[in-house]
């Protein structure tokens, strides 16, 4: 029997059946993520975070309040290199009754790094056409991009809410022209993806904070744009607060949450608002989603140190 085994191995080899070959080795690595999508429960709603692609963001010049020193360190302490691959994240909202999207991504307006979001979309299990509301938290291209698709509106049966301040500062014609140079995409962005839809009627801003359907509420958190919105999400003694644009680089603004960030349009606005949801949301516990945290961009907040704090993200989980 062990002669009919060594014989049966030989002649294997001899054939090629355990032989490597030159051809798998030499193979084009495959580039590419999963779909970038992420499910989670929160009480009777479903949350799906959408992921629209990453940008490099040279922090090193965009962050204020600090030295490029200290960003390094807190870079290197997070085995991060400048610039950082920061995600663009969106957020779906299924209530049962109405599916809501928070943000849209840029779409083209960044760049071919980004403009995922509606396959993410589509790869989770829902159709742009099936989205009802849509609420932005601030009118950054990078919120506000995917809500066209050159000139077809991307989600042509949704309602598009924003903070009136927001909108009246971003879709100024007069704002636009007063802007410096290198300020008017912002304010041509904002246009763009939002003008058909006010054509359309179907625009429809609000005021500070209320509720826009059941179990989801605005929150006024002005300072990085003037209208700036965190969006909540409550069911079943379950919450989950979408920040926005109230941190954009993990490693160094939870530890220092004074350091701001040249997007800002009022920089102790912005702080004075990222220490107060960073605060409540450490002390209380509750679901923390962010626009440019790594994806999917939900986790906790802790407390680390005297002044700062610490991300904690979801730990991984299939919805069941």
């Amino acid at each position: 029997m062990q002669l009919q085994r060594d014989f049966i191995l030989a002649l294997a080899i001899a054939s090629g059946v355990f032989a490597s070959t030159g051809t798998q080795a030499a193979a084009p690595m495959a580039k590419g993520q999963a779909p970038g999508f992420y499910q989670m429960m929160l009480g009777d709603f479903q949350v799906t975070a959408l992921s629209d692609g990453t940008a490099d963001l040279a922090v090193g010049k965009l962050l204020t309040h600090t030295t490029s020193a200290k960003v390094a360190a807190a870079l290197k302490r997070a085995y991060l290199k400048d610039p950082v691959q920061t995600s663009v994240n969106a957020f779906l909202i299924n209530t049962g009754t109405k599916l809501v999207l928070v943000d849209t991504g840029a779409a083209g307006l960044f760049g071919p790094t980004l403009g995922n979001l509606a396959a993410n979309l589509k790869a989770a299990g829902y159709q742009p056409d099936q989205i009802d509301e849509i609420y932005i938290t601030h009118m950054h291209p990078d919120h506000v991009g995917g809500l066209m698709a050159g000139d077809k509106m991307v989600f042509p049966n949704a309602v598009v809410r924003a903070d009136k301040r927001d909108a009246d500062f971003w879709l100024s014609q007069a704002n636009l022209d007063k802007a410096p140079q290198d300020g008017k995409g912002f304010f041509q962005g904002a246009m763009a993806s939002l003008n058909p839809y006010v054509a359309a009627g179907k625009f429809k801003p609000f005021e500070g904070n209320t509720e826009l359907v059941p179990g989801v509420r605005a929150l006024a958190s002005r300072g990085h744009t003037p209208g700036h919105t965190t969006y909540v999400a409550e069911s079943k003694g379950e919450k989950l607060v979408l920040i926005g644009d109230l941190v954009h680089v993990v490693a160094v603004q939870f530890p220092d949450p004074t350091v701001t960030i040249q997007f800002d349009s009022n920089p102790k606005a912005a702080e004075a608002q990222r220490k107060k949801a960073f605060g409540d949301a450490a002390k209380n516990g509750y679901w923390i989603g962010a626009a440019h945290i790594a994806f999917p961009g939900i986790g906790h907040i802790r407390t680390a140190g005297k002044k700062g704090y610490a991300w904690v993200p979801a730990n991984y989980s299939v919805v069941r």
